[in-house]
């Protein structure tokens, strides 16, 4: 094997420290501003600081902010560095507030504050996708790009496994620990992206598709983003109702402490599966690969709720939503190279209307019982046709390079 040259080695280097920019930044973003709340909501009821009632607010306030981010974040198009920046610091700040003591009302404000915390997750998400992947095609290193998405589910991981040993703190202080843990990834990224280092040596941008290619694949652009709702959409039914599920089954609180760090180890081993062993397959068929396995785990619950099929559908499902959005996203930057962010802002809004609209949808259809199928059971049925058919669809389109 043939040794890298000074130029090559240095430019490998430069390589990776822009992947370990995005895996930071989107560890912070995901891990604790769009994800802390599942692990730490159990203990901010055991500590009487919500109710069930004021909880379910407070996560759909951060899914319209996610919502609410996504819309905006193509106003930092022309400088991803600087929305990622302002929305990572963001992150550390309203998580941190979550912790101070408030004499009003706490529960405004935490709604207020999780709003707050998914508008600068979705910043951070396009931001970084648009930079991170931008800057890798300009070292000829676009390879490596789909390491930086195994940052949400190390962020999962961390984020759970903190919440898990430090279970006996309140929650207040947790969420303390949590803010300073996101400062420090924000600080860390700030000092990594130094304005200088947009003068580091790089190559020439890669080859960008041919004319007929590029047109294909602008005009598809549409379906692209529908299916990335319809993952939205899928992905997050049994990530919401799943535990409900199991916690039927299991009393064991150490289990339900497990779920959320091994639930981001699967999503970061799969994500560096997929970065490894499938990086020269069409961002297409990764994408139809990771959608169609997860709707084998949709189907799955609707089978029987028995512990193990509750168990598997969650490991189809969080192994595969990162993949998804990693190769998405990577797709949107082949179509779009010269300026990606508002394609990647469009695909991250059809994204967050799916993820409203499945508990949205499992709510209008209410308690009742409709030929042996209950609401979730339903809008799981639901999802695994509409995640087959865009699987179908990806897998079979026309591939691009």
């Amino acid at each position: 094997m043939t040794p890298l040259s000074p130029r090559g080695s240095e430019t490998a280097q430069h390589s990776w420290l822009i992947v370990g920019v995005g895996i930071v930044a989107l560890a912070v973003a995901m891990g604790v501003g769009r994800f802390a709340f599942t692990p730490m909501m159990p203990l901010m009821l055991r500590d009487g600081t919500i109710t069930a009632i004021s909880g379910a607010e407070w996560a759909a306030a951060n899914y319209a902010g996610y919502l609410a981010g996504a819309l905006t974040a193509a106003r930092f198009a022309h400088n991803p560095r600087l929305g990622l920046l302002i929305a990572l610091f963001g992150v550390a700040a309203v998580t941190t507030a979550v912790a101070l003591p408030d004499p009003g009302s706490g529960a405004v404000r935490g709604i207020v504050l999780r709003a707050c915390a998914g508008i600068f997750s979705a910043w951070v998400l396009v931001c970084a996708s648009s930079l991170c992947l931008a800057e890798l095609a300009r070292r000829q290193a676009s390879q490596f790009g789909g390491w930086i998405y195994t940052g949400v589910g190390i962020g999962i991981a961390l984020t759970g496994t903190l919440t898990w040993l430090g279970g006996r703190q309140p929650a207040s202080w947790l969420w303390l620990e949590l803010g300073l843990l996101a400062a420090a990834g924000a600080f860390a990224v700030l000092a990594w992206l130094r304005p200088s280092s947009s003068n580091m040596p790089v190559g020439s941008s890669n080859r960008p598709p041919s004319a007929s290619a590029a047109l294909s694949q602008r005009q598809n652009a549409g379906a692209f983003v529908l299916c990335y709702g319809t993952f939205g959409f899928g992905y997050i039914v049994p990530a919401t109702f799943l535990p409900t599920m199991a916690r039927a089954q299991v009393a064991d609180p150490l289990v339900f402490g497990l779920t959320w760090p091994l639930f981001g180890l699967a999503a970061a081993l799969s994500v560096g599966a997929a970065a490894r062993w499938l990086a020269g397959w069409p961002r297409r068929r990764v994408w139809a690969l990771a959608q169609g396995t997860m709707a084998l785990g949709t189907v799955l619950s609707l089978l029987t709720h028995a512990l193990w099929a509750l168990a598997v559908s969650a490991v189809l499902v969080g192994g595969t939503f990162m993949v998804a959005t990693m190769a998405g996203l990577q797709l949107a930057r082949e179509l779009s190279p010269d300026n990606p962010t508002p394609l990647l802002a469009r695909m991250t809004v059809a994204f967050a209307a799916g993820q409203i609209a499945g508990p949205l949808l499992v709510r209008i259809i209410g308690p009742g019982v409709s030929w042996g199928w209950d609401a979730l059971a339903w809008t799981n049925a639901l999802a695994t046709i509409l995640l087959t058919v865009s699987a179908f669809w990806l897998w079979c389109g026309k591939q691009g390079k």
